[in-house]
């Protein structure tokens, strides 16, 4: 649509500028003409002023009628020159013959009465009007021949000018109606496709917000978490977490990213979720978690382009050790209690993609550390410039947020929003998990 409106405003700026440069020159040569007819009239003009020159010297012997004679005479062949030169430019070649003769009766009018006359002044000056009668009656008829002309170029150039600027009104009418009629289609067309993708967004929050787990409390644990949709258009993606309770010591926490949009990735956030959940009561170790997990989604997801990037842990949270393992995720860090971060190594690929086997790692950590888990809207958001955060990034902005799990998490969200000028270009899911001591919880009990 920003297409077809960029093409009608060039449409309409080129033909604007196309009739004012046609116009432009149909108004130069009508002035052209106008000034040729003014040429003519003064050439007329000019002819009895030369003839009552030389009627006056006759008279008088004045020599200021000779001078008078000689300046008129002059100005008669300027004149004479304009009109010419507007007559041939516009291609009036009948007008020009006439012109000629004109002028050649002119001439002959000086030769054979006004030269006498001017030499001769003693001579009748009734001679004058004698001979004046026969030049008088072809001149006449040659300058009518020129005004005709002239009056029908410059009548020609009149209507020349209606229709340019009538053929240029229907023309800009024609294509702004058939741009504007493909802009509503396009509109019309944009409008249903944005219904749908927000009705498909509506489905797709509905079942995220039905498949994402409350923090469920843990024994000497705080946890808090919180969840950003993008703000493009686009369908949201498939981003879940988990905290669940194996027993009274052990919580399974884990996160996961899938590669897809829409309703397809929200629903198999489902499948994760639950499919994390019954492998992890039967096993323990993270690192054959993701093995199962990977073998079960390669066999019951037929769709080759989807993928899953997952940290798992098992935390028990009597002891504080964190048995964990990370398929492809690199967003997960361990904010320890003195302020210094560290990024939790990826121990295999990504799901979904190859048969490989996933390490398992243990890290103990120490009262008040925090874990700090997110999906990849956290260290792909980008500033206003383009500049993504990365994971170096990632880490200096959980450290300079609040220690406490439910404010760091929403401080995180709304960093990331301000970092982007509130555009992000994939959804955010932060899980925080800081741990405290069972002697420091009995002694604050």
């Amino acid at each position: 649509m920003t297409a077809f409106l960029a093409i009608a405003v060039v449409v309409a700026v080129q033909g604007a500028f196309a009739t004012r440069a046609s116009l432009a020159q149909t108004f130069a040569r009508q002035s052209d003409i106008v000034q040729a007819q003014l040429a003519l009239e003064e050439m007329r003009r000019l002819q009895i002023d030369a003839e009552s020159s030389v009627r006056g010297y006759s008279l008088t012997r004045d020599p200021f009628y000779v001078q008078q004679y000689a300046n008129v005479e002059a100005q008669f062949d300027q004149h004479a020159a304009t009109v010419r030169a507007t007559l041939s430019g516009a291609g009036l070649t009948g007008a020009v013959r006439s012109l000629d003769d004109y002028i050649a009766l002119q001439r002959n009018w000086r030769t054979k009465i006004a030269d006498p006359l001017l030499a001769h002044p003693g001579k009748d000056v009734t001679l004058i009007d004698k001979r004046n009668k026969a030049f008088t009656d072809f001149e006449n008829r040659s300058v009518q021949l020129i005004r005709t002309s002239l009056a029908d170029a410059n009548d020609r150039l009149a209507r020349t000018a209606q229709e340019q600027v009538n053929v240029n009104a229907y023309s800009r009418a024609f294509w702004l109606i058939v741009l504007g009629l493909l802009a509503i289609l396009l509109n019309g067309f944009r409008s249903r496709l944005v219904t749908e993708l927000e009705e498909e967004r509506t489905t797709t929050e509905t079942l995220q917000r039905a498949f994402r787990s409350e923090a469920a409390p843990l024994p000497n644990c705080e946890v808090g978490s919180a969840y950003l949709a993008a703000s493009s258009h686009l369908a949201v993606g498939g981003d879940v977490f988990d905290v669940y309770r194996l027993s009274d010591t052990l919580a399974l926490i884990f996160i996961a990213d899938v590669s897809g949009k829409g309703v397809d990735a929200a629903v198999l956030t489902a499948f994760i979720k639950f499919t994390i959940r019954g492998i992890a009561l039967r096993r323990r170790d993270p690192g054959a978690m993701l093995a199962e997990f990977n073998t079960a989604f390669s066999q019951t997801v037929e769709n080759p382009y989807l993928f899953v990037s997952m940290f798992v842990g098992v935390l028990d949270t009597e002891t504080l050790a964190l048995r964990y393992a990370s398929a492809g995720h690199d967003s997960a860090f361990i904010r320890r209690s003195s302020g210094m971060m560290q990024q939790l190594a990826v121990t295999g690929p990504v799901l979904g993609v190859m048969e490989e086997p996933f390490e398992t790692k243990t890290l103990h950590l120490e009262d008040m550390d925090t874990l700090v888990l997110a999906t990849d809207g956290l260290t792909e958001a980008r500033d206003r410039s383009g500049k993504q955060l990365q994971e170096a990034g990632a880490m200096r902005l959980i450290g300079a947020s609040n220690a406490q799990p439910q404010l760091l998490a929403d401080e995180v969200v709304a960093k990331v929003r301000t970092l982007g000028g509130n555009e992000l270009r994939d959804d955010l899911a932060v899980l925080a998990i800081r741990v405290h001591e069972a002697e420091a919880d009995d002694e604050e009990v």
